[in-house]
């Protein structure tokens, strides 16, 4: 068989394959939407970005990621706790009046809250983990609810991570998102 023969031999199963796997199917029962009936394996949560990172030791990240919101706090305030106390120290309540127990059990359940009727922050001074715009200073807020004290005023040096703004300004319309540095 000559070198020609073989070309035009591969492009007749091209050509064939191809008007079969172009055919008008359309009308088939096969479903539309996406398929969930497989079995599926959380990976990770982070409803609250650096919770888990400063509070989870490295040993329970796995189990903490799987864990259901429900179940977080009884498993792992214990944890936070000791964690925060190591921490502060001197931690006695924050800025929103929780002491330790309180706000690491908080904490410890890994959602984001969201108000449907008002405000929608991470925290502006008065309303508290009502949710969460793009320039919510979330670490701020973190940092100050660890290490601000009762007032939010102590330790000033820990209380913020100097970083005011996105590198970039957010955009008007959707995706909102400032394009990446390329």
């Amino acid at each position: 068989m000559n070198f020609n023969t073989i070309k035009i031999a591969a492009i007749a199963v091209l050509v064939s394959l191809t008007a079969y796997n172009c055919s008008n199917d359309d009308d088939s029962n096969e479903p539309t939407g996406p398929d969930f009936s497989g079995t599926y394996a959380q990976e990770d949560q982070m409803g609250r970005p650096g919770i888990s990172t400063v509070f989870v030791s490295m040993g329970n990240k796995d189990a903490f990621n799987v864990t259901i919101p429900s179940k977080q706090s009884a498993g792992y305030q214990a944890a936070f706790q000791s964690k925060l106390l190591a921490l502060n120290p001197g931690y006695a309540t924050n800025a929103l009046g929780m002491d330790a127990a309180t706000f690491t059990g908080a904490l410890a359940t890994d959602v984001l809250t969201v108000s449907l009727d008002g405000t929608t922050t991470f925290f502006d001074g008065t309303n508290v983990l009502t949710g969460r715009t793009l320039a919510d200073d979330v670490i701020d807020v973190e940092l100050l609810l660890i290490f601000g004290g009762p007032m939010g005023t102590d330790n000033g040096s820990l209380s913020s991570d100097n970083v005011d703004a996105n590198d970039k300004p957010f955009l008007s319309s959707f995706p909102y998102l400032a394009a990446p540095h390329i």
